[in-house]
């Protein structure tokens, strides 16, 4: 009987044509049996196991899991490799606000002068919060082009671990920019914050 193209072993093998034979004709030791119900694993098994000890005594049944099983263990290496890319990405994630922030505070204690003279001049809360987060987005925008850069880059790594999916989707890219923006406004809101509550004497002063 013949049948389409199809993957057996894992789903990133190239389809390869497959025809089926009864097993007098092509014998296995691992004989596999198919079946689909609607039983639970664990009701199945034990009917399955009194029907082929009523064939033969001496018979087990080696094992029974469901097809969804089965698939997850064939992709499992590719489970593992997208989360510990994906824990490693959090991470990296966490240490470049960590970095943003610090590098906006350090940035806002250097300027208070400045900013203490804006407010002299007529600036408002507004303008200083909306200064102070414009010059962290900028930061921000530099270390997004250059990671794009190299990602698209490095893309090519990854091929071997994606299914169906290209190592260049833009989806991924846009997701990946809309999280960087919406870490990098958190990490600049804070010492933008604090800007604001700057007194233009003391600062003047200072």
């Amino acid at each position: 009987m013949l049948q389409k193209d199809s993957k057996y072993e894992s789903v990133r093998e190239a389809p390869k044509p497959f025809f089926y034979v009864p097993l007098s004709q092509n014998f296995a030791r691992g004989a596999g049996l198919h079946i689909r119900t609607t039983l639970n694993p664990q009701t199945m098994a034990a009917a399955l196991s009194r029907e082929v000890h009523a064939l033969d005594g001496n018979l087990a049944l080696f094992e029974v899991i469901s097809l969804q099983e089965q698939l997850d263990r064939s992709t499992s290496a590719q489970m593992v490799a997208v989360t510990l890319v994906g824990t490693l990405g959090g991470l990296a994630l966490l240490l470049a606000a960590i970095g943003l922030y610090g590098v906006m505070s350090y940035a806002v204690s250097q300027s208070t002068r400045e900013l203490g003279l804006r407010m002299v001049l007529g600036a408002d809360a507004s303008n200083l919060l909306r200064l102070v987060v414009s010059r962290g987005l900028v930061l921000m925008a530099g270390g997004v082009l250059l990671g794009a850069a190299v990602a698209l880059a490095l893309t090519r790594l990854l091929g071997n671990l994606l299914y169906k999916v290209s190592p260049r989707d833009p989806l991924a890219f846009g997701s990946a920019l809309a999280v960087m923006t919406i870490a990098s406004l958190a990490a600049c809101f804070l010492p933008a914050w604090r800007a604001t509550r700057t007194d233009p004497a003391r600062a003047l002063r200072d």
